[in-house]
């Protein structure tokens, strides 16, 4: 079992995170830092997709919000229900397959950091350490479906917080949630050096133009505000 923190404006408790559950990393906290800047009031409704070691979720509910945490690896539920009681913060940890699991439900904000890395694979892993970020040829296997999915699970005025790869495409994410009725612009923007998986995987990625000469990858965060 490894312990990581969460370095946000706020304190937060150390994470527990075995292996197989997504650990903090810079996509985390650059959402992290996006969510310290929304307008949370005691009472809003928050919803995670794809929690994780749950994070994000104790974030937002670090701040009073009622937080629904979702995802569809029983072993990161069971991670994310662990974490929240060891920091003693209530989060409603749900399995389940993004906006399925809180069907008739509706969220003032919704975050996400989905899987978004391209892999060789078109299909993503049914199980293993993989399935938290390997998304598809494309990298949007996941992205494309939350962002069809979460318009109708926000509120009037709601928000949808969403973080990705800049090789997934950033104006098709955009694109997308144009197209499904909400108003989306970049918000935040960091360029880190390549993890070990994106490492392993250049030469396809260069094969396949998804990568060029870039020697760092830039990563996203979306802000999509419903009318």
């Amino acid at each position: 079992m490894t312990i990581h923190t969460l370095f946000t404006p706020a304190a937060s408790p150390p994470l527990l995170a075995p292996p197989g559950v997504y650990r903090p990393q810079h996509d985390t906290r650059l959402l992290a830092r996006a969510l310290q800047r929304e307008d949370m009031k005691p009472g809003t409704r928050v919803l995670e997709l794809g929690t994780g070691s749950g994070a994000l979720a104790l974030a937002a509910a670090s701040r009073g919000a009622r937080v629904t945490a979702v995802d569809i690896s029983r072993r990161a539920v069971l991670t994310a229900r662990l974490n929240a009681m060891i920091a003693r913060t209530h989060v409603t940890v749900r399995r389940g397959d993004l906006t399925a699991a809180v069907a008739g439900e509706s969220y003032d904000l919704v975050i996400s950091n989905p899987p978004y890395v391209p892999s060789p694979d078109a299909r993503p892993p049914r199980r293993g350490a993989a399935r938290a970020w390997d998304a598809g040829h494309d990298g949007r296997m996941l992205v494309d479906r939350i962002c069809d999915a979460v318009p109708g699970v926000l509120r009037p005025a709601g928000v949808l917080l969403v973080v990705h790869s800049g090789l997934c495409g950033v104006d098709a994410t955009l694109d997308r949630l144009t197209g499904a009725g909400l108003a989306a612009v970049v918000v935040d923007r960091a360029t880190v050096p390549f993890g070990p998986v994106l490492r392993s995987r250049l030469p396809w990625l260069r094969r396949t133009g998804l990568l060029r000469d870039e020697a760092e990858e830039e990563l996203v965060v979306i802000r999509a505000e419903h009318a």
